[in-house]
């Protein structure tokens, strides 16, 4: 058999591996961030958790079998390690900006949605609080249109 031909088995099997063992870390450990970003709601961010990860194989699966490809013979062995570090490297720099990008959008969600949750007003537009008993606030009073 033809060492090329071992090379493309190695890296398909190595790196569809990897590809699936990232994407199930991804989605185990980034789904309580998703529940975070989406407040607290469960559903949808199993349901973009799931839309992340099937993304995730598709974009990584479809780069790992367009760079199958070699120009290059393996003639020994060293050069299908040579052959196969260069295929693997490449592809797990593609997995980790691939991570930190989604890392990276996730969190300016969860930054815009806590400054959002920060500019609510405690009291509502139109309504007062009057001054409690020695200069404390009490509760708010009822709105007009309540």
């Amino acid at each position: 058999m033809d060492l090329t031909v071992v090379a493309y088995v190695i890296y398909l099997l190595v790196t569809v591996a990897l590809t699936v063992w990232v994407a199930r870390t991804l989605s185990r450990n980034g789904r309580v961030f998703l529940a975070d970003v989406l407040h607290g709601n469960e559903k949808l961010a199993d349901a973009v958790n799931h839309l992340l990860v099937v993304g995730f194989y598709l974009v990584n699966l479809g780069f790992v079998t367009l760079y199958l490809k070699s120009s290059d013979q393996v003639a020994n062995a060293r050069e299908l390690f040579e052959a196969l570090s260069v295929k693997v490297g490449v592809v797990l720099l593609v997995l980790g900006v691939m991570h930190l990008g989604n890392v990276w959008v996730l969190s300016r969600i969860r930054r815009r949605g806590a400054l959002e949750r920060e500019q609510t007003p405690p009291v509502p537009p139109g309504a007062w609080t009057p001054p409690g008993p020695q200069g404390r606030w009490a509760a708010p009073a009822p709105a007009p249109w309540q």
